[in-house]
C-alpha cells in the first residue's frame, strides 16, 4: 500500500498540501483581498512614474540650499523673546526633528545666532533669497502636478509660488511661534496641536489646489492632507528614536558635516512625505471612484 502524504503529522504541526492550496484559492478569490493587492501594486508603479524618491531628494537638495536661507532670517525676526532653549532657524528644526539634549545642541550649532543674522542682512539680500525661494515652490508644484498627471503652469503664473512660499514661511513661524508661547501646559498643547495639526492639514489641503490652479477639485485633496499630516508625525517619531543618537554619534565621528548630513537625511524624508501623502491621496480618491 502506498503511503498518504497529505495527511498531517500527529502533532499537527504540518498541513497537508491540497488544504494549503484550497486555503491559497480562497485568499486569491477574495475580491477585498484582489483590490488591496492591486491598489498596492498601482500605487507602487505611480510612485516609480513620478520618481518618488528622486523627487524626495531634490526637494531636500533645493530646501537646504535655496529655502533655509530664508527661512533662518525670519526665524531670526521672531518678536519673542530669546531667552529659550534653541532660539532662531535651529529652533525650528530641533522642534520639528522632535529632539532634545546633546542632539538638540549639534543642530542649533549649525545656525548662526538671531542677532547675527539681523545685523548682516539687507534689503537686496532679502530679495534675493525671496528669488531663490521661487525655486523651491517650483519644484513642489512640479512634483504635485505629475501626481495629478497634469501640465505645469507657464512661467506668468509664478505669483502662485510667491504666495505659497510667504504662507509656507507663515505657518512655519506660527508652528515654532507656539512652541515659546508662556502659557500653562494644557493651553500649550492645545495651541500647539491646533496649529501644528489642523493648520497642517489645512496648509497640505490647500497647498496642491492653489499650485494646481483648482484644476484638482478641493474635495479630492483631503485624503492626501490627512495623509501628510500622518506621515510627519511618523517622520518625527521617526527622528526622536533613530536620527536623535545618530546627530550624536556622527557629529563625534564626523563634526559639523556629520550633523549636517543627519538634518539633510530628515529633508528627504520630509519631502518623501509631502509628496507620498499627495500620491496616496490620489490613489485613494481614484480607487474610490473606480
Amino acid at each position: 500500500m502506498s503511503e498518504r502524504r497529505d495527511e498531517p503529522a500527529p502533532d499537527g504541526r504540518q498541513r497537508r498540501p491540497a488544504a494549503r492550496q484550497a486555503a491559497l484559492r480562497r485568499l486569491s478569490g477574495n475580491a477585498g483581498v484582489r483590490r488591496s493587492v492591486a491598489s498596492a501594486r498601482g500605487c507602487y508603479q505611480h510612485a516609480t512614474d513620478v520618481e518618488l524618491m528622486h523627487r524626495s531628494m531634490g526637494f531636500a537638495a533645493l530646501g537646504l540650499v535655496t529655502l533655509v536661507p530664508l527661512l533662518i532670517v525670519m526665524a531670526a525676526a521672531n518678536p519673542l523673546p530669546e531667552d529659550v532653549a534653541y532660539p532662531g532657524f535651529g529652533g525650528w528644526i530641533v522642534d520639528a526633528m522632535g529632539i532634545s539634549g546633546r542632539s538638540a545642541a549639534s543642530v542649533q550649532d549649525l545656525f548662526t545666532a538671531p542677532r547675527q543674522v539681523l545685523s548682516t542682512t539687507s534689503a537686496f539680500s532679502l530679495a534675493i533669497l525671496a528669488v531663490f525661494g521661487l525655486t523651491f515652490a517650483s519644484s513642489v508644484q512640479t512634483g504635485y502636478a505629475k501626481i495629478w498627471g497634469l501640465t505645469v503652469g507657464a512661467w506668468h503664473r509664478a505669483w502662485r509660488g510667491t504666495i505659497w512660499l510667504a504662507v509656507l514661511s507663515l505657518y512655519l513661524f506660527g508652528m515654532a511661534a507656539s512652541r515659546d508661547l508662556p502659557l500653562d501646559s494644557a493651553s500649550h498643547s492645545v495651541i500647539r496641536v491646533v496649529v501644528i495639526v489642523i493648520g497642517g492639514w489645512l496648509f497640505f489641503w490647500w497647498s496642491p489646489y492653489f499650485l494646481l490652479g483648482g484644476r484638482v477639485p478641493a474635495r479630492f485633496l483631503s485624503p492626501g492632507a490627512i495623509a501628510t499630516i500622518v506621515g510627519l508625525v511618523g517622520l518625527r517619531l521617526f527622528s526622536t528614536l533613530v536620527f536623535a543618537p545618530l546627530i550624536v554619534s556622527n557629529a563625534v565621528t564626523y563634526g559639523t558635516v556629520g550633523t549636517l548630513l543627519v538634518v539633510e537625511s530628515w529633508l528627504i524624508g520630509a519631502g518623501f512625505v509631502v509628496f507620498g501623502g499627495a500620491l496616496l491621496g490620489h490613489e485613494l480618491v481614484t480607487g474610490a471612484m473606480d
